[in-house]
């Protein structure tokens, strides 16, 4: 079992590194590799669509880097950081003067970034990077619209977080923020740079979180109080109190998901599953419901 913090831009490049690659670092993509854990992220690629997931996980493909996904790290390490100074320093102006370094840091880490503002010749546009460094510093500002980062002193920021299920199944994942009460009670908080799902979608997004619950009452021996979502392009908070057979039932579901990614991995049938979100998706071109051809299987068949 394993808990331990690590920053922002660490966390995101090195998840998509292990799971994705890097997008526009063709040649650091690792080679194609057997299904080994489960994350967030991952279990809901393969609700989502099975073949995303083999796409993503076993293939390695490479993705375009992505202005909304920058922008969300930028924001994230911003409210790291941010309660690393004295809690009366923690104020929305001292926060938007962190955008801008947390962005170069980030390219520093990322070069590639620098395309998604570049011109012809290769040289950043201001004109197209002002915008966006704008959009993350509102981002940042309407936060403080939902909590008082003055009253609170994190536990945990940016935390890792392994444990392994009694069936051998690792769960492993990042954790934007654990706050710890006087009473002992734990709350568990996500940032979220989107807007708020509608009700219809809620279910989707706890998820995410009652995975972290799980992991974390398995660590720590007893069930978090509380599960926070907080949506800074809407200006939601999103709240649930879990409980034991919420939690027995999202392993539940975990084993069931990973029993079907084990026979997907076995059969080599990753099944495309068509939604408004291929529009968007950067493989749609290898998709059989496109009329593209995945690239071979590659991995040997009929064992896991």
């Amino acid at each position: 079992m394993v808990c331990r913090p690590l920053s922002v831009a660490g966390r995101r490049v090195l998840a998509m590194e292990t799971t994705t690659g890097t997008p526009g670092r063709a040649a650091r993509v690792p080679g194609p590799a057997k299904p080994d854990s489960l994350s967030p992220s991952r279990a809901a690629d393969f609700m989502r669509c099975p073949l995303l997931y083999r796409f993503r996980v076993i293939d390695k493909l490479p993705e375009r880097p992505s202005p909304a996904a920058a922008r969300g790290t930028v924001v994230h390490t911003v409210l790291e950081r941010l309660f690393d100074a004295p809690a009366a320093e923690r104020t929305a102006p001292t926060a938007r003067a962190l955008v801008p370094g947390a962005w170069e840091r980030l390219l520093a880490e990322r070069p590639e970034l620098a395309e998604l503002f570049a011109r012809e010749d290769g040289t950043v546009d201001p004109e197209r990077l002002a915008p966006w460094l704008a959009e993350a510093e509102a981002l940042v500002e309407r936060w403080f619209e939902l909590e008082d980062p003055t009253r609170l002193e994190p536990a945990e920021r940016e935390l890792y977080v392994e444990t392994v299920l009694d069936s051998g199944l690792t769960l492993r994942g990042y954790i934007d923020r654990v706050d710890v009460a006087p009473t002992g009670d734990v709350r568990i908080v996500d940032y979220k740079t989107g807007k708020a799902p509608a009700p219809q979608y809620a279910a989707e997004a706890l998820f995410q979180m009652k995975f972290y619950a799980l992991v974390l009452r398995r660590l720590r021996g007893a069930v978090p109080r509380r599960l926070q979502l907080v949506y800074l392009g809407s200006g939601d908070v999103l709240t649930y109190d879990p409980d034991e057979t919420d939690l027995h039932a999202v392993e539940r579901k975990l084993l069931a998901l990973w029993e079907a990614i084990r026979a997907a991995t076995r059969t080599g049938d990753w099944r495309p599953r068509p939604t408004r979100l291929c529009d968007w998706c950067d493989h749609r071109a290898l998709c059989p419901e496109f009329g593209g051809t995945p690239p071979p299987y590659p991995l040997e068949t009929g064992v896991v």
